[in-house]
């Protein structure tokens, strides 16, 4: 039985700009033929994925933030300097602390203003928006930039061919700002989810040997038992996003756009299959960019925005899983 917790947007927030930033280098399936026993064919066949891009040896997570920001600003003429909170989801910052939203606000000068980061994988992006949502919702504040961004290159055992076919770098951003005394909220409901219990089957090990009682690879990198993960993902995930129409009075028909973290194609297409939200209706990046863990939704929406797949007026669930093992939706009028 799903718990549901559920928010309510009653102020008009609402996403008023996005932009992103990929890495310029490209890892492409035949790059990692060279490296680990696979191939093209097998990755592509299992997961979808052609390419990922990948930072620089001396590009971290604060540059991939920066320059979405700036993708952002360059694209929407917006003003930073009355931003005042800074949200950014990431499981790979520079530094634990200074904290990655402090990085932004240095690197551009905005003075009062909040700064934290959000530590939830690849649930990450969706959960820091409904945090921006419930800030303007009540009244705190009234212009929020909210970042994913990874470099998960730097975390990936390139030894291991059951993860490093997966993972790619990335950051997206997005500007949420509260509307106008009576304009119609844009953000209209949300969900989170945690099956805690499950989380030693993802992780990146820090300080413990152990999670709870199973003891766990103390190697810094990505750690993933694929098979249970994937049936997480098939069960859990279909199960959260139709308990989340049905708080919420929408239907599958309702949704213009379905746009869910990118882990790999084979469970976007058990998702798919499994709620009847058609694949026609699903914004994915995948193909070219792997999987991005919180950069992986605001990639693939500022892709479709940028496209014109997007419009004013469409209805669109976004909803982000992975480590926790964690879900978290929101159902968005797009505003822009």
């Amino acid at each position: 039985m799903i718990t549901l917790n559920k928010h309510s947007y009653r102020t008009a927030a609402r996403i008023t700009a996005v932009g992103s930033y990929l890495p310029q280098r490209i890892l492409t399936n035949q790059d990692l033929e060279q490296i680990v026993e696979t191939s093209d064919e097998w990755i592509v066949q299992r997961t979808g994925i052609s390419e990922r891009r990948i930072a620089a040896e001396d590009e971290y997570c604060s540059d991939l933030c920066f320059a979405a920001v700036r993708n952002l600003v360059a694209k929407y003429d917006v003003q930073l300097g009355d931003v005042d909170y800074i949200i950014v989801a990431t499981t790979t910052p520079d530094t634990f602390f200074p904290q990655m939203a402090a990085r932004v606000q240095a690197e551009f000068g905005i003075d009062n203003c909040g700064a934290i980061d959000v530590q939830a994988a690849c649930a990450g992006f969706a959960a820091a928006l409904q945090l921006a949502g419930g800030l303007i919702a009540a009244g705190s504040h009234r212009k929020i930039l909210v970042i994913g961004a990874e470099t998960l290159s730097k975390i990936t055992d390139y030894t291991d061919r059951t993860t490093c076919i997966l993972f790619g770098d990335g950051a997206g951003a997005v500007l949420v700002e509260a509307g106008l005394p009576g304009d119609e909220p844009s953000f209209l409901d949300a969900i989170s989810l945690t099956d805690g219990g499950e989380g030693h089957h993802l992780y990146r090990s820090s300080l413990s040997p152990s999670i709870g009682a199973s003891p766990i690879k103390q190697n810094g990198y990505i750690v993933q038992n694929g098979r249970a993960v994937f049936r997480w993902a098939i069960s859990r995930v279909p199960e959260g996003i139709q308990q989340f129409l049905d708080q919420s009075g929408f239907t599958v028909s309702d949704l213009d756009w379905f746009i869910p973290h990118n882990p790999n194609m084979r469970i976007i297409d058990a998702v798919s299959e499994r709620t009847g939200i058609p694949l026609e209706k699903t914004i994915t990046t995948l193909k070219l960019t792997g999987n991005t863990s919180a950069a992986s939704i605001p990639i693939a929406l500022d892709a479709a925005v940028s496209d014109g797949r997007i419009r004013k007026g469409n209805l669109l669930l976004l909803y982000g899983f992975g480590g926790g093992l964690s879900q978290a939706g929101l159902i968005l009028r797009w505003a822009i």
